[in-house]
């Protein structure tokens, strides 16, 4: 128990601190004092379930993404997915290349388990700072997750611009791999333009240097393959 307070806290903590509020102007609009909030944030008591959904509701965000949840389980949290890639993981770890600032964007994937497939909630963390605090990150999107016999479809949406949705298609293979490559499609909003790019996904983080940063930027080939894949989706 003394570990979920404490990874909650600290969500609460990194969504508050991103948003620019103080523990004092969340303490007054969920109506505790700013001690309690205090206390709730270090992990030192408990939070009933009516202040928790309070809580999200200050910060705009969904309680889900306040709640912990193991990044592994055993048993297989995912039940309908053919894609082994998705079996028994429900965090995963995305890079793609930004070719406006030539630098690596790192992402981490929360996917919540629920008991009525095939759809699962999903919330993705944009060029996160740091793994250990992901929650504090440029864009957050949240969706859901659709398996299917060849393809895994992820619909996300910007929660500060919600104009702003993406698509992401990773091929499913029955192979057992760490790693898996995927395409985003959508719009970006600053600059709003259309976009097309390709992700990375892993089940732990990867190391970041030259090597993953040249597998990340696309070629003339990648190019080939997305024109094909816009007009199969256009028509």
């Amino acid at each position: 128990m003394e570990k979920i307070n404490r990874e909650i806290g600290r969500k609460i903590k990194n969504f508050r601190k991103g948003r620019g509020i103080t523990v004092q102007v969340l303490a007054n609009i969920i109506s505790k004092s700013k001690s309690t909030v205090s206390k709730y944030e270090n992990g030192e008591i408990s939070i009933d379930v009516v202040t928790l959904y309070s809580i999200a509701d200050a910060l705009n965000i969904h309680v889900e993404q306040l709640l912990y949840i193991e990044p592994k389980t055993e048993k297989h949290l995912l039940k309908s997915e053919p894609s082994s890639f998705f079996r028994n993981s429900t965090r995963f770890y995305s890079y793609f290349y930004d070719g406006r600032s030539n630098g690596l964007v790192r992402c981490v994937i929360d996917v919540f388990p629920q008991e009525d497939p095939p759809f699962f909630k999903t919330v993705l963390y944009m060029n996160v700072k740091s793994y250990d605090n992901y929650e504090d990150c440029e864009n957050t999107y949240w969706g859901y997750m659709e398996h299917y016999d060849v393809i895994t479809t992820i619909v996300l949406r910007n929660q500060a611009t919600p104009v702003e949705r993406v698509v992401i298609n990773i091929l499913a293979s029955f192979m057992d791999s760490h790693k898996k490559w995927g395409l985003m499609s959508g719009v970006s909003f600053r600059p709003f333009m259309p976009i097309a790019l390709k992700m990375l996904f892993s089940k732990e983080p990867l190391a970041e240097g030259k090597e993953l940063i040249q597998e990340l930027k696309i070629s003339k080939e990648d190019i080939r393959i997305m024109k094909i894949y816009n007009m199969l989706t256009v028509t």
